[in-house]
This record gives C-alpha cells, sequence and structure tokens, in this order.
C-alpha cells in the first residue's frame, strides 16, 4: 500500500498504515489463504471478517484454530474465539491476534458481495496469467 506512494522508508509506510483512512485499513486488514482455498480461489491473500476461520501461526497461541469473533481495524487485530488471557482478578479477557500472525481456513461467504470478489479477483488473475503466456 504504501510503496505506491512512492517510498521505501519503513517509518513513513507505517505513518501512512496508522493515518489511511478506514477503506484502506480494511484492505490493510488481509491474512494469506490456506494452500486448499488458494487453489479453489486463485487468489493468494483476502481481507480477515467476522465469522472466518483462522489459523493462529505465531506467538504464545500458535496453532489454535478458531472462529473471528471481532475484527480491530484501527489496530490491524482480530480476535479468535477460544483465545483469553486470565487476569490477575481471575476473569478471563480475550487477547487479540495481530492479522499477519494468522492464516484463513475457511471463509465466511454469507454476504454475496464477498463472494462476487472472490470470483472477480479469480477471473482477473486468470486473464493475466493468459496474457503473459501469449507474450511469451
Amino acid at each position: 500500500m504504501a510503496h505506491r506512494k512512492g517510498t521505501l522508508k519503513p517509518g513513513k509506510q507505517r505513518k501512512l498504515a496508522f493515518s489511511a483512512p478506514s477503506h484502506i485499513k480494511r484492505k490493510l486488514l488481509a491474512a494469506p489463504l490456506s494452500s486448499g482455498l488458494r487453489e479453489r480461489y486463485g487468489v493468494r491473500s483476502f481481507p480477515v471478517r467476522k465469522g472466518d476461520t483462522v489459523k493462529i501461526l505465531r506467538g504464545d497461541f500458535s496453532g489454535i484454530e478458531g472462529k473471528v469473533s471481532e475484527t480491530n481495524t484501527e489496530q490491524g487485530r482480530v480476535f479468535v474465539e477460544g483465545v483469553t488471557r486470565e487476569k490477575v482478578s481471575g476473569t478471563s479477557t480475550k487477547v487479540s491476534v495481530h492479522v499477519s500472525k494468522v492464516m484463513i481456513t475457511n471463509l465466511n461467504l454469507d454476504d454475496k458481495w464477498r463472494a462476487q470478489s472472490l470470483e472477480r479477483r479469480k477471473r482477473t488473475r486468470e486473464t493475466v496469467a493468459a496474457t503473459e503466456k501469449k507474450e511469451v
């Protein structure tokens, strides 16, 4: 995202990501798809949404797979069911996981526009691949 603005400096990229408008921050909330989903939809990554099933790849909760119960676009984090931490008072609280540390294993396609977006992206990739083959 930030590279389109013409900078490779990490500080400027972070600033652009943190100060981005909400419609761009939603796209920054994208995570890679599992190999099975990648083959089926022909897409490498897709924005995470409530109801998707994700697998945590890094951190204290690595290996845990669960449904996304909530997303936080401001911080780029997701809350996964079953990922909690016990507080000193004895109550448990949800723990957020950064979206770069998860992989989508099952998509929630209840929304018809989301399914159409996947199809649109797949067709675009196929068209580009066909064009590249003709050039070679």
